[in-house]
């Protein structure tokens, strides 16, 4: 998987009483770009037999934003397991080169499983597929 950005337009009320992006919207900004990846561009089906489920999130928070800004979230895969991925995300100012003027670095895990019995399984086919490609 190599250069996917998801847009991420601030709106009025993602600003905390600091007047700056309150720090849960940078998680959001993070799941909705993996999500959107999967569901867009790797066949994820949100109704369908496997669902992704969140076991660890992370993030580091190294510049502030604030509305009306569009960000940018960059999302690589830091790690590709049998059941797992854990991507890799950089939250940016649109237009950023790389991530070197990163707002913030985040990683966030999902285990795939049954979406009846929760028990793990293999990272569909269609999602390794697209995140292997080159």
């Amino acid at each position: 998987m190599t250069g996917y950005r998801h847009p991420f337009p601030l709106r009025w009320n993602d600003n905390d009483q600091y007047g700056h992006m309150n720090n849960t919207v940078y998680y959001e900004a993070m799941d909705t770009a993996v999500n959107t990846w999967m569901i867009r561009h790797a066949g994820l089906e949100v109704s369908g037999p496997v669902i992704g489920v969140a076991r660890a999130s992370s993030c580091e928070f190294l510049a502030s934003a604030s509305f009306p800004e569009v960000l940018e979230v960059d999302v690589a895969v830091a790690r590709l397991g049998g059941t797992s991925i854990t991507w890799d995300l950089a939250i940016l100012r649109r237009g950023a080169p790389d991530r070197s003027g990163a707002l913030a670095r985040g990683t966030f895990t999902h285990v795939f499983v049954g979406r009846e019995d929760r028990r793990p399984v293999p990272v569909p086919e269609p999602i390794r597929s697209a995140v292997t490609e080159r």
